[in-house]
């Protein structure tokens, strides 16, 4: 152990002075620069190099570098508010299931006041591959990165190379011209700085992001006028990403439509004279949505988690109860919290199957037999059910609106009472007037009911 510590010790001071020297000089080290990409197969043909991920594995010192920077760079940025607050991937208290929410919050909004709402999912091809570094390095001087870190940043940026290996076989080394490197910790950060002043084409329609992956709301009372705009200010987004060298695939960007639509006028919604696909259902962030907001399509969970149980009824006579129950824990219980307080908050019929799922689950976990009650084996594991996750996740996001803790689009959703009396319920949220059902399964009027039953 000792040995390990000297050894430890003795490459942290060459490190330590090769950050400082790096930072200081605004010189990132070139022997840093060499990425080896290995490709991993997906699917298909296996002669066909497009079925083939490539995965860029980079120096563990660059990460540490990286990491000193990224950490001084994130901090700058959000001070001064310099990324906006539509954008959701890669930032500090943000995740698929806020951004998810403010996509739902924006629809039935739209919805309750009888208005015609559309979305546009966005797919763009290999978007951190084409990234141009002259253009990036122009949008850093802009948001305020000058002087040495922006001379780090282009020293980082350029000069890299890489190389593609093949079991044993190992190809020459190849110049990288764009692109932010594959796997690093500075790239997420840097694209967003990228993409930021996406928002700026486009006071009309409601864009919300998530890293690269785009999409787009817009609703107004005439199903006309929604065509109309839509198809302009979508051309201006595709002339945007030509000017920036982004390349949209038309082919996968899909159009759906929210709300009851007069089936006689035509809906088309065309970019770059390439009409787009209309869909009535999606996978939006890892969530299926549909068109009527109805969450069904999402209940395809209900398979993958029936080949978990099977894994995990296949080792009950092997493991144990603390591996079966790991085995739980990781196999299935993913599948039932991942934005449960979205498409959980729903008619309780709904989520009927999955929860006879979760209750087979648990009888495997103990040996239970087929027909045994489980309240008793929900309390000796600790678990919480379905139900209960679902007011469980629901409250954390509670708790975290009664402090202010949400983005901005997300908090203004929770509006406390008010009044001049610090009475029991004045901090209390406002129970919104609604007019749908759809609305009333929202998160923001959910949460809030749920909030009175404390």
């Amino acid at each position: 152990m000792k040995v390990v510590k000297k050894v430890i010790y003795s490459l942290s001071k060459p490190l330590t002075y090769i950050c400082n020297l790096s930072l200081q000089t605004g010189r990132f080290p070139n022997q840093m620069k060499i990425a080896k990409v290995i490709p991993i197969y997906k699917s298909g043909d296996k002669h066909q190099f497009t079925n083939y991920r490539p995965v860029s594995l980079l120096p563990q010192f660059s990460k540490i570098l990286e990491k000193i920077f990224n950490d001084k760079f994130a901090l700058f940025i959000e001070k001064h508010n310099i990324i906006n607050e539509n954008q959701y991937g890669f930032r500090e208290n943000r995740s698929t299931s806020l951004a998810i929410i403010d996509a739902v919050e924006e629809i039935t909004n739209a919805l309750d006041k009888k208005k015609y709402a559309a979305g546009v999912f966005i797919d763009l091809k290999k978007a951190f591959d084409t990234l141009n570094h002259v253009i990036l390095l122009d949008k850093l001087e802009v948001s305020g990165i000058r002087g040495l870190a922006l001379a780090w940043v282009k020293s980082y940026l350029t000069g890299r190379k890489q190389f593609v290996k093949i079991d044993e076989y190992t190809s020459e080394t190849k110049e990288i011209s764009c692109g932010v490197p594959q796997g690093s910790i500075l790239g997420p950060l840097l694209f967003n700085i990228y993409i930021n002043d996406i928002f700026n084409v486009s006071w009309l329609m409601k864009l919300i992001l998530f890293a690269d992956d785009t999409n787009i709301f817009y609703s107004t009372d005439n199903q006309r006028e929604l065509i109309k705009v839509m198809n302009t200010e979508l051309n201006n987004i595709k002339l945007w990403m030509d000017y920036n060298k982004l390349s949209l695939n038309l082919n996968k960007t899909k159009v759906m439509f929210f709300g009851n639509y007069n089936t006689n006028k035509e809906l088309s919604i065309v970019i770059n004279n390439v009409l787009i696909e209309r869909v009535t259902e999606i996978k939006f962030l890892g969530v299926f949505i549909d068109d009527k907001l109805s969450w069904k399509q999402h209940r395809h969970i209900q398979t993958k988690v029936s080949k978990s149980i099977s894994i995990v009824n296949k080792s009950k006579h092997i493991l144990g109860y603390n591996s079966r129950y790991l085995l739980y824990c990781s196999l299935i219980l993913p599948y039932f919290t991942y934005c449960i307080e979205i498409w959980g908050n729903n008619s309780k019929s709904s989520l009927h199957p999955l929860f006879l799922l979760q209750k087979r689950a648990v009888r495997i976990v103990h040996k239970a037999g087929y027909l045994d009650h489980t309240n008793n084996l929900f309390y000796q594991s600790r678990l919480l059910k379905l139900h209960d996750l679902v007011d469980f996740y629901t409250a954390q996001l509670l708790y975290r609106a009664s402090w202010k803790l949400l983005p901005s689009n997300i908090q203004k959703q929770f509006l406390e009472n008010e009044g001049g009396y610090r009475l029991r319920g004045c901090r209390n949220f406002k129970i919104k007037l609604i007019r749908t059902t759809k609305k009333s399964f929202c998160v923001s009027v959910c949460g809030t009911k749920l909030e009175r039953f404390k």
